[in-house]
């Protein structure tokens, strides 16, 4: 088969949504804001991501008239990615030396993800070779389904499956650390503050509408969330600002990245895909599990704690892990560098070892 060449330019979402979807969307946000609310009022963990993501997700498979708009999520995505990047300081960059045990863990283990749930997929599931290898990276939503597609495989069982297997890994690593390590976050982000001035917002502005574009123009992953990140980083490592973005901002953030994730799901039927979210629920639980072992095991080997191991290890989606160590105030620069590294290594090796195994499958 030809495989079609994927290109920047393919993969960018319009820009300005049609009006009726405009309403949906805006619809969406309200359903998301409204969940947040609820899960802030009971005290839940995450609340404005969980509950927004809750909302959203049953709005969505109940039927209901929700839609994204992939821009304004990757603009959300940037902010986040400017407060992540306000966590790094003169400490946290002394002690990158130190991260070679993280780093090589996140290999190892993201490497054992795939091979196991590529088997899962496979001898379980029944999945077809294409779509349980692409189905079973633990990372890159967005370019997994793409390649996958391109290569031959079910484009929408790649994409539930990446979907599901990020619901179920905030929900249950989120709960976990709430019920049984008692991290009780603020409601909004740990440390975050809206004391900034004039200057600290016109530079943490120009982190995100310069970093997320340069990131894109080097075809870097995640580039709306790596590029301001990167910035910001620079920014506060230099002395140029000190301050965070607003918390309520954040939260905003939170909210729009929750219901675009539930807003994921219209269309789909549950009754129609039981048997795919059953299978993906599985995926996201052999994949804790596996971040789990190497947590614990890891930790003994170097100082940094089992939490912060274990979330960079986590299956969960950059900004969503990102979101949870900031939430809980757990080394936030750590975890958030340990999944860019992931998702690099994952869109770079990831697709060339498939084609690598299939051309040796054909010759074989």
């Amino acid at each position: 088969m030809r495989l079609t060449s994927v290109t920047p330019a393919a993969m960018a979402p319009k820009r300005l949504p049609s009006r009726k979807t405009s309403v949906k969307f805006l619809f969406t946000l309200l359903l998301g804001a409204v969940g947040g609310y609820v899960f802030y009022v009971f005290h839940l963990p995450l609340p404005w991501m969980l509950g927004a993501m809750s909302l959203a997700t049953f709005a969505a498979l109940a039927g209901a008239p929700l839609a994204s708009w992939p821009s304004f999520r990757n603009a959300m995505v940037a902010i986040l990615g400017v407060m992540l990047g306000s966590q790094f300081n003169a400490a946290t960059f002394a002690r990158m030396a130190d991260w070679y045990v993280g780093i090589t863990g996140v290999a190892v283990s993201g490497g054992l993800m795939v091979v196991l749930c590529t088997l899962y997929y496979r001898k379980v599931g029944g999945y077809d070779r294409t779509s349980a290898y692409f189905s079973a990276i633990p990372g890159g939503l967005s370019e997994m389904m793409v390649l996958g597609e391109a290569m031959g495989g079910d484009a929408r069982k790649i994409s539930l499956s990446h979907g599901i297997r990020i619901l179920t890994a905030v929900f249950l690593i989120a709960f976990y650390f709430r019920l049984f390590e008692g991290y009780v976050p603020n409601g909004l982000i740990s440390g975050a503050t809206a004391t900034a001035g004039w200057w600290d917002s016109l530079v943490l502005v120009a982190c995100a509408i310069v970093g997320w574009p340069g990131a894109r123009l080097l075809r870097v992953p995640a580039a709306q969330l790596v590029g301001p990140l990167a910035l910001s980083a620079v920014a506060h490592l230099s002395g140029i600002v000190s301050a965070m973005l607003p918390a309520e901002l954040i939260a905003a953030a939170q909210v729009a990245l929750g219901a675009t994730i539930g807003a994921r799901f219209v269309g789909v039927g549950f009754r129609e895909i039981w048997r795919v979210i059953a299978l993906s629920v599985g995926a996201a639980l052999i994949m804790v599990a596996i971040a789990g072992i190497f947590a614990v095991t890891l930790g003994e080997l170097s100082d940094t704690s089992h939490t912060a191991l274990f979330l960079a290890f986590a299956p969960g989606g950059l900004a969503e892990m990102s979101i949870i160590a900031l939430s809980f105030g757990t080394a936030a620069a750590f975890v958030s560098t340990h999944h860019i590294v992931r998702i690099i290594l994952l869109v770079i090796i990831a697709p060339a070892l498939f084609r690598i195994a299939r051309t040796h499958k054909r010759r074989g």
